[in-house]
Formats: C-alpha cells, sequence, structure tokens
C-alpha cells in the first residue's frame, strides 16, 4: 500500500469516527483533504454525504450524493445513502424506491433489506415486507467475511473479494457459499477455468444447492458448453417442472442449443404463469429473432415495454434488429423514460443508445451522436479497458510470434482441415462472410466461438493481465504433443456447435490477436480476416453496445487506437505467415458480391454454389447484431453512414493515425 493510500485510509477513519462524535465539521474537513486531490474519490464522496445527513443539511448531502452517482453509477451504497436521506426527510415512497435500487445493485445491503421490509410494513404490505426481512436475516447468518465480500464484488473491487475470500476459504476448507463467491469473481476475471472447477467442486458437497446450480448452468453457458449447461437446467426442471424459474432456464439452455420451438414453448409455458414478465418476454424475443421471426419478435419485445414501460433493455433490442424504426410515440416515451433521475444505470444505458438510433434514422444526427456517447460514456465509467496495455499485448505478439518461432513449431499441430476462422473487428462485415460460407452446402455456420481465446488464457497463467504472463513467450517451449493436444482439444469442444458438414465457420472477431496460435495448433485452418473502412468500421462499433468482450469501443479514441493495433498485427502475421490469410475487404463484398464469393470459395478449397450468391435466403439461427441485416439481399446502404456524423469524429481520425488511409496496404 502506497504512502498516499494509507494516508486517505486515515483520513477516511477519522472522517468516520468525527461522524460518530457529532463532530460534523472535522469530518468534512478530513474529507476535504482527500476530495482536494481526488474530487471523484468513490468512498470520501459517500462519506461526505453521510456526514451532511447526519448533520441534517439535506440539501448538501443531495448535492454530493448526485455527484457520486454521476461518478458511479452503480455504487449500491450511494442509493442505500439516499434511501437513508429520503426517509430522514419522510419521503417514504421515495425511500422504498431508492432502498430497492440499492439491493439491486448490492444484494448484500442488509440495512437496506431491512429497512424495506419496515416501510412496507408500514403500507401494510406484508407478504413483500416479509419477503424483504427474509434476506436481511439470511444476510446476517452469513459469516461477515462473506457478507463483505459479496458487497465488494458488486462494488467491482473483484482482488479485494479475491483476496477475502481466499483468506476466508484457507481457514474454513469447504464452505459451499464461499467457493460459490470465489468463482462468481473468478468468472467476472475471465478465470473460467478455475471458476468451473469451484462450482463443480461445491455441487458435490451440496447437490441440492439451487443457487449453485443456477450458477454453474450460467458459467457453462459462458464457456459456450451448451450440451453441459443444458443437463444442469434439465436437472432443475426435472425437479420440478411448473416451477416458472427453472422453466426459465431450462428454456435459455435449449435456445443455446438450437432448440427453439422447445425454447419457445418453455417460455410460453412461464408467460401463462406470469403474463407481464418482463425477462420472459425479452428473452422469447430473443429467441424469436434468432429463429428469424421477426415480427413475433417484435411483438414479444413491445409487450415487455407495455409491462414495463422502463425496460430499456426491450427498446434497445428493438432498435439491435437494425430495420426496426421506432414511432413518435415511441421515441416521446424513451425520452421520458431517460430523463428519470433514478433511472438505473444498465436501463439509461440501453435507451442511450436506442435513442442514438431512433434520432439516427430521423437523420437529426447532433442529438443521435449525443446520445451515442452517453451510453458509451457511462459504460466507460465501470470498464477496466485500456488502450495502452492493448497496443503492448499486440506488440508482445508482433515480437514473439516471428519466423523463428514458426520455423521451429510449425507442422507439429492438429492435422484438421475443418475450421474456417473469420477474424477482425466487430461490425466489419464478419456476419456476412460467415452468412456466405454457411450458405455452402459443406460448410457449418457455428457463432463466435471462446475456444481459441480461452487456451490463450489458459497459456498465460494466473498473471494473464500482466507483464509476468507466460504466453505468447511459451509457444517456443510447447511440445509438438502438446500443440497437437490443443488443436484436438479445439475440435473436440466445438463439436457441439456442428450439423455434420465438413467445414466449421469460427467467428470470434477478437481471434486475430492469436494468430500464431491458432496457425502452431491447427495448422491447415483457413483464416479470414473482414477487414472495412476504418471510419465506418469504428464508427458502427462505437454506436453499438456490447454485452462484453469489446470494451474497446466505447470511446472513439480507444476504438481507433484499437483498429490501428488491429491492422498494424494484421500486417505482421502477413508477413511471418506468407499467403496464410486471406483479406476481404467489406466494401468489394458490397461492390462485386460474386467476384468476392468465387475468391473466398476458392481460398477455402470449396466449390461454387449459388447459394452462396443468395445467401439472405438461407435459414438459419444468427446470433449476432447483424442477424436481420444477412436476411436481406446485399446493398451499400452501410458503407458511409459515418460521413452523416463526421463533424463529431475528428477525435477517432487522430486515433487512426496513417490506418486511416493505410489501412489496405
Amino acid at each position: 500500500m502506497t504512502v498516499e493510500i494509507e494516508n486517505e485510509t486515515k483520513l477516511l477513519k477519522n472522517a468516520q469516527l468525527h461522524i460518530g462524535d457529532g463532530a460534523y465539521d472535522l469530518a468534512q474537513t478530513a474529507l476535504a483533504s482527500i476530495l482536494g486531490k481526488n474530487p471523484n474519490h468513490v468512498d470520501a464522496l459517500y462519506v461526505k454525504a453521510v456526514a451532511y445527513r447526519y448533520a441534517k443539511d439535506y440539501e448538501k448531502a443531495q448535492a454530493t450524493l448526485n455527484s457520486l452517482k454521476k461518478v458511479y453509477p452503480e455504487f449500491g451504497r450511494a442509493f442505500q445513502e439516499q434511501g437513508h436521506l429520503f426517509r430522514d426527510q419522510n419521503k417514504l415512497v421515495f425511500a422504498l424506491a431508492a432502498f430497492k435500487q440499492a439491493c439491486r445493485m448490492n444484494s448484500a445491503l442488509i440495512a437496506s433489506w431491512s429497512a424495506q421490509a419496515d416501510i412496507l410494513e408500514q403500507q401494510g404490505h406484508n407478504q413483500a415486507a416479509n419477503n424483504a426481512q427474509a434476506q436481511a436475516n439470511r444476510l446476517t447468518q452469513l459469516p461477515r467475511e462473506l457478507v463483505s465480500v459479496t458487497s465488494l464484488i458488486h462494488e467491482g473491487k473483484l482482488l479485494k473479494a479475491e483476496n477475502l475470500c481466499r483468506y476466508f476459504l484457507q481457514k474454513t476448507p469447504h464452505h459451499v457459499e464461499a467457493m460459490r463467491l470465489l468463482a462468481d469473481i473468478g468468472s467476472r476475471l475471465g478465470i473460467l477455468d478455475d471458476a468451473d472447477f469451484l462450482l463443480e467442486s461445491a455441487l458435490e458437497f451440496d447437490p441440492e444447492n439451487v443457487q449453485l446450480r443456477i450458477d454453474y448452468t450460467q458459467l457453462l453457458r459462458k464457456r459456450q458448453k451448451f450440451s453441459d449447461a443444458l443437463l444442469q437446467a434439465k436437472y432443475l426442471y426435472d425437479q420440478n417442472p411448473a416451477d416458472p424459474v427453472f422453466q426459465s432456464h431450462y428454456a435459455i439452455e435449449k435456445m443455446q442449443t438450437g432448440d427453439f420451438d422447445k425454447a419457445i414453448e418453455l417460455f410460453n409455458s412461464v408467460l401463462e404463469k406470469l403474463p407481464n414478465d418482463t425477462a420472459t418476454l425479452t428473452s422469447r424475443g430473443h429467441a424469436l429473432k434468432t429463429y428469424g421471426k421477426q415480427d413475433e419478435a417484435i411483438a414479444s419485445y413491445q409487450a415487455a415495454i407495455k409491462a414495463m414501460p422502463g425496460h430499456g433493455d426491450a427498446y434497445y433490442s428493438l432498435s439491435n434488429l437494425k430495420t426496426y424504426e421506432f414511432t413518435d410515440g415511441e421515441l416521446i416515451a424513451m425520452e421520458k423514460q431517460e430523463a428519470k433521475t433514478d433511472l438505473d444505470y444498465r436501463n439509461r444505458i440501453h435507451f442511450c443508445f436506442a435513442l442514438g438510433k431512433a434520432f439516427e434514422d430521423r437523420a437529426n444526427y447532433n442529438k443521435s451522436f449525443s446520445y451515442y456517447e452517453r451510453g458509451n460514456k457511462l459504460k466507460r465509467v465501470q470498464s477496466r479497458y485500456e488502450a495502452a496495455q492493448m497496443e503492448k499485448e499486440f506488440k508482445t505478439q508482433s515480437s514473439i510470434c516471428t519466423r523463428e518461432l514458426f520455423n521451429q513449431q510449425s507442422g507439429f499441430g492438429h492435422g484438421a482441415t475443418d475450421p474456417i476462422f473469420i477474424v477482425g473487428l466487430p461490425r466489419a462485415g464478419s456476419t456476412l462472410l460467415e452468412q456466405i460460407l454457411a450458405s455452402h452446402s459443406q460448410v457449418d455456420g457455428t457463432l463466435e466461438l471462446p475456444n481459441v481465446l480461452a487456451t490463450a488464457r489458459r497459456l498465460r497463467g494466473r498473471n494473464w493481465s500482466s507483464e509476468d504472463s507466460l504466453y505468447p513467450k511459451n509457444l517456443f517451449d510447447l511440445s509438438p504433443e502438446k500443440l497437437k493436444d490443443l488443436g484436438q482439444d479445439y475440435i473436440e469442444k466445438t463439436r457441439i456447435h456442428r450439423k455434420g458438414a465438413p467445414y466449421f465457420t469460427d467467428k470470434m472477431p477478437n481471434n486475430f490477436r492469436h494468430i500464431g496460435l491458432i496457425h502452431l495448433i491447427l495448422p491447415k485452418a483457413k483464416i479470414i480476416d473482414a477487414r472495412r473502412d476504418p471510419m465506418s468500421c469504428c464508427f458502427s462499433g462505437f454506436k453499438q453496445s456490447f454485452a462484453e468482450g469489446q470494451e474497446f469501443t466505447s470511446g472513439l479514441e480507444q476504438i481507433g487506437r484499437y483498429y490501428k493495433g488491429y491492422v498494424e498485427l494484421m500486417r505482421h502475421w502477413d508477413e511471418v505467415l506468407p499467403g496464410k490469410i486471406l483479406r476481404v475487404q467489406y466494401e468489394d463484398v458490397v461492390v462485386d458480391l460474386e467476384t468476392q464469393v468465387r475468391r473466398i470459395l476458392d481460398y477455402c478449397d470449396l466449390p461454387f454454389e449459388q447459394g452462396c450468391i443468395d445467401f439472405h435466403k438461407t435459414k438459419r439461427e444468427v446470433r449476432t447484431a447483424s442477424s436481420e441485416q444477412v436476411r436481406q439481399p446485399i446493398n451499400t446502404k452501410g458503407l458511409s453512414q459515418w460521413k452523416n456524423f463526421e463533424p463529431y469524429l475528428d477525435e477517432l481520425k487522430l486515433a487512426l493515425g496513417d490506418s486511416l488511409t493505410g489501412y489496405r496496404d
């Protein structure tokens, strides 16, 4: 711990002691020392708001909370303090809403659960009060360390949470809840193998623990072990087939394994019992969209909105169809919801991106950009992405994966010819290329498979994000047998996504960072670089709200630097692996489809089939944001949309540097 951090910790403790003694001015003086150096210090702002409330200076307390929530929109304790502030002013309706919001953001806040119970009981809602008190009692019965771990997880302090949880497990081995929490931390940090082992082990100790099994199901899905996840969901479903929670989880896993008819049937069963359940209506919309039933998907999303007008996910899902245009009434409703001060962080992001699309469709580019920028700014608040760190990873790949490495290690991997990797940036046309190839009788289109990224993560070791990472330096040390085993492991673990064709696509765009690894473990695999004009590609990514894995898209400078690094790294791969990669320019495909289709098929050693030209007629599940676009004939509408926003994109142009014009070199 640095001297500065030690001093901050001491000042915070002093401020809290002063509050306990009623010396509120002294507390503010201590806090001012911290905030003078760092005006956005989360804990100092929180304690400052508490001090003002205790001093009954409610106006300053509210102003401080507003600043805190602006800095950290998902800080549960800020909303808990907001609840206390409203309650002290006898604004019980607002207090209850704040306490509920606090618990949604941080389920370990015992005081918020208890406060809800008190207010609900005063209002005569006895059952709801009992439910809230039961949550408070459950937390009270947990070891204090695990309550703290849960709170730290929700506040994004994952390393502190991990250290505390591991310390607890050293003292209390095999504690199931501690194992579950440590697995949750591992999942959030991307250490999925460890999380998998922890949950599997915990279930051996407590096989009837429903939350454990639900967590395990979700982790297996995250690892795209869809058949295993389905088995876990089915286990719960078989215990009580009428339980809507178990039906919903089983439906989600059915959808992931491609059984959309059963998934939709299960969602409908849930809705028979809970007709206005927004989560189920939205999930059913996703299933219908992926299945190609757009009109029914739209109806399901609209039903979710009707049931809960503040459900931003449903509005964003409509905008994410790319072909849906909001009515004037829907636009007004969205603006009204987004303007609410109590709208939660995630819904606000959804509304911002949906409003960006709505105003873009109306050619109001100034307002459209303001919403896209607002949504991305909110995403950046909690993103751990660092452009400099990613650029360092690119340079490490270039410096380690040299001709020397490939001369030493090439030819030892698995000899499979099945995989066709489609790499690049998101929104660069990879879904279009996948749809073209999947329209061929000899190719299965799968999805963005995580297997190569997972292999790279395992090779990194525990210090995967630091300078001590073993990968890619350890590629020199892998034995021929190990390289072959890694290739075999990829082939076996991806088999579940295939439907029997000799070849299959893997369109995980981020795989471009690991082409050296791919070549060593699968030397006969095909690799296609899906490339798009940098301004079109980057701005299209900027206005897309990705769930995870593409954090670099949430800032114009970030995405510009990422694209520049991508072009430089691909240039390196071309130099050390000449002829290995086929570059396909999106603009060339749009202008001359047949020439590019024949070029792609020749590279893949596939005979020409007319179905690849008529790709939009192919019936298959498409799980990306471009799903509705690739179900339409080729068009040039997307080639220059970014130019409508050019006055706002100077930061992007500057970050792109020479790749702005040299991206085809």
